[in-house]
């Protein structure tokens, strides 16, 4: 296959001489056996799985690529990017190929690859909206085409299908599409660029897997010419999509928050492969600004629907909150490759507040429905539309829910990694954990429980390294029943000779608190939020006794936890109760008062409870808040 190829099994594998400080493990080497993550596989597994192959017919993905091969009847269906929800069916069948073998994930993967091989034409080009419907226009729109966006998807796709030792068809397409891009915009002059960025990361990996090098300098061509102007406006402005400044100068992201997380995956990706440290400097910077001010509680992103975008800072409205589903997965692939380039568990700490808020919100408890929005607060009198409703089975614009399934098939590859003489737990999970020499049993009921112990089964005969992250949110935590403090990085780093049988047990601080928002986040000021571990909790109206509308937080609120094997419709979960208060109406006129505790004089104390953000809209599709006033 090339220099380059390995047999780790994950989306993200740098190079042996990338500038990588950790190396992934692959979907293999990682077995995840239960928890909210491992209920997630199950149910993508068995249920959305299907659900997306059955769209990939009906919503027109695959016939559109038939009519691109000359089939006839029928107008093109769709977006003139519904190739892309193709790409990512293919890319979440082959991890879940990888994660459990069926041969119906296989038949697929290669009747797809027929498809698209018919369909591509001579000179490598592989677009079904453009060859059906815009001939003419091939790389005349790609501001607005997604071509390369495209593109990109399927070269992941490819990577996928050839880590888990399947699809050569699958891969022979995306090479021949990937040659002619270079062909055409790195050795033929074309400084073309793409408005939606996906492509910078996907070259990259398949440069990783084939070893070839000018999959890698088209890369950095197309970083190096963001910021000239070479994307024309599609109406949105440069900020939308990125091409305001160079990338090296901007301080903070900007425009559509998929488009500018995916761009700085590739950033990191091209840094990781090629020693540019320019380019991870201005990365972290994008990074730190988007974390302190235009990041939501949950993890998710972009606070505006006027073109999916991440606001001014500290512009976090729960009620408007946009935080689209593609924008939590896009933000875990980034931090993940900032996690392998410098080992900081912070970004660690994100993926974890993303994949059990933002990201396990976007799918129902029976992963049959989606949410494309994921807002902090849905009103009681709110007038439902597509994306403000509830969850739905399916988009006319689908790029979340193919999305959404790929990286559930994919989890193990985020859990931990390793090197040389260590292996580093990012995330706890129950199951198994094997890198080389080296393999532990992990057991655990985390995140409704802190205890995480952790059993060697395999070791060297020599000194090795077990290395737990601290989260952020412990604020006590124990190794062994011994205070432990983290180190620069935030892990814990145990040092020794194991042998089969030992074992660590880390405890983790699983405290109800109440969370403050930051003073110039206008929205929620005088607001407060519960924690629990990982967990941002949520009020659904379905669970109190009062109008969820109407509760306000006692200052010296209590917070209680109810532990519940079984809610309906829900599932597993731990509630957390609160002391409140109802607070009455106003009367007839103008909803101000001269004086702030009138209303206060016929408020009634009640409980108030709370059930995990992520586990919200699975019960009556009722008012939800997030953030209560403080009484």
């Amino acid at each position: 296959m090339g220099a380059f190829h390995e047999q780790v099994r994950g989306p993200a594998v740098p190079t042996p001489v990338s500038r990588a400080v950790q190396r992934p493990l692959g979907i293999g080497e990682v077995t995840i056996t239960g928890g909210p993550l491992g209920r997630w596989q199950e149910i993508n597994r068995a249920a959305s799985i299907p659900l997306g192959l059955v769209q990939m017919e009906q919503a027109g993905s695959l016939p559109n690529l038939r009519r691109a091969a000359g089939a006839a009847g029928g107008e093109f269906q769709g977006y003139r990017f519904q190739d892309s929800d193709l790409y990512k069916q293919l890319e979440a069948v082959a991890w879940e190929h990888g994660r459990a073998p069926a041969a119906e994930y296989v038949e697929f993967i290669d009747q797809a690859a027929r498809v698209l091989a018919a369909a591509q034409r001579a000179d490598g080009y592989l677009n079904s909206h453009y060859q059906v419907v815009k001939p003419d226009r091939i790389y005349a729109e790609l501001e607005y085409s997604h071509e390369m966006y495209c593109a990109g998807h399927l070269f992941q796709a490819a990577v996928a299908a050839a880590r888990v030792g399947v699809g050569e068809e699958l891969v022979a397409v995306a090479r021949r599409f990937a040659d002619h891009l270079v062909e055409v915009f790195l050795r033929g002059g074309d400084d073309g660029i793409d408005g939606h960025a996906e492509v910078e990361s996907a070259l990259v990996e398949l440069y990783r897997l084939t070893g070839e090098g000018s999959y890698l300098e088209l890369v950095r061509k197309l970083i190096d010419n963001r910021g000239k102007g070479l994307i024309k406006d599609s109406g949105m402005g440069p900020l939308y999509a990125q091409d305001h400044l160079p990338v090296r100068e901007a301080d903070t992201p900007v425009g559509h928050a998929v488009r500018q997380l995916y761009l700085e995956a590739g950033i990191v990706d091209v840094y990781l492969e090629t020693g540019d440290e320019s380019l991870l400097a201005c990365s972290v910077r994008r990074w730190e600004d988007m974390v302190a001010t235009k990041t939501y509680l949950t993890g998710g992103v972009g606070s505006r629907h006027d073109g999916e975008a991440f606001g001014e800072r500290y512009e976090l409205p729960p009620d408007r909150a946009y935080n689209e589903s593609c924008a939590a997965i896009a933000g875990v692939y980034w931090n993940w490759r900032l996690l392998l380039a410098t080992g900081q568990g912070r970004y660690a700490d994100l993926i974890e507040r993303t994949l059990y808020n933002a990201l396990a919100a976007s799918t129902s408890a029976d992963g049959v429905r989606f949410f494309y929005v994921n807002p902090l607060q849905r009103r009681s009198d709110l007038v439902e539309d597509a994306y403000l409703g509830r969850r739905r089975d399916w988009f006319a614009c689908a790029c979340c829910p193919p999305n959404i399934m790929r990286t559930i098939s994919s989890l193990g590859h985020y859990v931990a990694t390793t090197d040389d003489r260590a292996l580093v737990v990012h995330q706890y999970v129950p199951g198994a954990i094997r890198s080389g020499e080296f393999a532990v049993s992990v057991a655990t009921d985390f995140p409704w429980d802190g205890r995480v112990t952790f059993t060697v089964e395999r070791a060297p005969e020599r000194e090795w390294t077990l290395s737990l992250r601290v989260p952020a949110w412990s604020a006590a935590t124990t190794v062994d029943g011994r205070p432990a403090a983290p180190d620069g990085n935030g892990y814990v780093a145990l040092e020794r000779t194991w042998r089969p049988g030992d074992t660590v047990e880390l405890e983790l601080d699983l405290t109800p608190r109440l969370v403050h928002p930051h003073r110039r986040i206008d929205a929620v000021r005088g607001s407060v939020a519960v924690e629990r571990g990982p967990l941002v909790y949520c009020f659904e109206q379905t669970d109190q006794g009062a109008d969820v509308e109407e509760l306000a937080l006692s200052p010296e609120a209590g917070l209680r936890v109810l532990d519940k094997d079984d809610l309906p419709g829900v599932g597993r979960t731990v509630l957390v109760e609160a002391d409140a208060l109802a607070i009455a109406q106003p009367g007839a006129g103008l909803p101000y008062l001269t004086t702030p505790s009138d209303h206060l004089a016929t408020s009634a104390h009640v409980t108030a409870t709370a059930v995990p953000y992520f586990q919200w809209d699975n019960r009556d599709g009722g008012a939800m808040r997030v953030w209560l006033p403080l009484a």
